[in-house]
């Protein structure tokens, strides 16, 4: 989808990326066409065979090396299924949850043994994974989780509860952001892998009612005397995972600026359709000159991202990108997937406030990415701090 008649960046041109596109656009076509996306969102979740048949066709663990049990990719292959989920209507599974933040924490920060442990049953979909950070009393301050994961004999004993979580609901792979020592602030914070399946005193809470993304289960979780084995604790040492969270949370933020770019492209596209074929007083919608001025700007904002974020995935590729314009990204791009979807769903009339039309969905959907990830606000600080 070239909506914006943007040159892609050469590192995306490679043969190989584009074979790789084209493969991904079709496996989504097959596995979740519209009807199957709004079979998701009444049901408030994807199908777990989903996540066996993404494993089947290598679309899990995409970044991850080889020898690791991966696909042997880059960050590019990633960017390749966020945007075609995206452009499809299809962004409500959280498999780049589960690829592009869940299992690089393990790849990047893991002991030889929690590779060998984890990656290949993340990579076939046997492990579904999510990340729990976010609790009832601190979300954007990470500094605040009140979880706790206390060393009990050789292994560990996690007490706490989590909320807003993403694949909450399917995931059996769960990395706790947990305090191992509540005396030491981010210092004694650390990350835990629970793996759910038959551990007790774990409980999933609701699956809970969003006003978009119905179709990502999101849930609550509770962790009553949870019992770990010592050697869960990501990397093999306590204390590291405040470090591992700052080191990662760059990247969680380019996904989500490119999440966003990708969900207005096909908000453009689905309204030029629109205003194409709509007639009224006479003439197409796209006559009126103020639907013209209107797509006019919503083109050039869209432009402007999408260069940017190409401009932040050239660095992200080159080991370059930093906190600060992660944030930039993060922050401007989803101001603007907010503006510029609202707009359109304007120049829809009375239509547009439809479900059965795409761009109602992405209205809605759009509404989140100011606030996950780090809120808005928070990354306007992080910038700040660079003046």
């Amino acid at each position: 989808m070239n909506v914006l008649n943007v040159s892609e960046p050469d590192f995306m041109l490679e043969e190989e990326i584009t074979l790789f596109s084209d493969s991904v656009g079709k496996w989504i076509d097959e596995h979740a066409p519209p009807e199957a996306v709004q079979s998701w969102i009444a049901n408030s979740s994807v199908p777990r065979q989903l996540w066996n048949d993404a494993g089947e066709a290598g679309l899990l663990g995409l970044s991850m090396p080889e020898e690791d049990g991966g696909m042997g990719g880059d960050y590019r292959h990633e960017v390749v299924l966020m945007r075609q989920l995206g452009w499809k209507g299809a962004d409500h599974f959280g498999i780049s949850l589960h690829n592009a933040i869940v299992a690089p924490y393990i790849w990047h920060y893991g002991t030889e043994e929690q590779k060998a442990r984890w990656l290949p049953r993340l990579a076939t979909g046997e492990l579904v994974g999510a990340i729990a950070m976010t609790e009832p009393g601190a979300g954007s301050d990470l500094q605040g989780v009140k979880t706790t994961a206390i060393k009990s004999g050789a292994g560990y004993v996690v007490n706490g509860s989590k909320t807003f979580i993403t694949n909450g609901q399917l995931a059996n792979f769960i990395i706790v952001v947990a305090k191992t020592d509540p005396t030491q602030g981010s210092k004694g914070t650390s990350l835990i892998v629970v793996e759910t399946d038959g551990a007790e005193g774990f409980e999933r809470g609701r699956n809970l009612h969003k006003i978009g993304m119905e179709g990502n289960d999101t849930s609550e979780l509770f962790f009553n005397d949870v019992q770990v084995p010592g050697d869960n604790i990501i990397g093999g040492d306590e204390g590291r995972g405040f470090i591992q969270l700052m080191q990662q949370l760059p990247q969680e933020r380019l996904n989500i600026a490119v999440q966003g770019l990708a969900a207005c492209e096909r908000g453009l596209h689905e309204t030029l359709e629109y205003v194409k074929g709509r007639k009224a007083f006479g003439k197409a919608i796209l006559e009126f000159q103020n639907t013209q001025f209107k797509l006019a700007e919503v083109k050039t904002k869209l432009t402007v991202a999408k260069v940017f974020v190409d401009h932040c995935i050239g660095l992200h590729l080159k080991g370059q990108l930093d906190a600060v314009t992660a944030s930039m990204a993060k922050y401007w791009v989803t101001d603007i997937q907010g503006e510029v979807l609202d707009e359109m769903l304007q120049l829809h009339g009375g239509y547009g406030y439809m479900n059965e039309y795409p761009i109602a969905q992405l209205y809605k959907d759009a509404r989140v990415q100011r606030i996950y990830g780090g809120t808005n606000e928070i990354m306007k600080v992080l910038i700040a701090r660079s003046l």
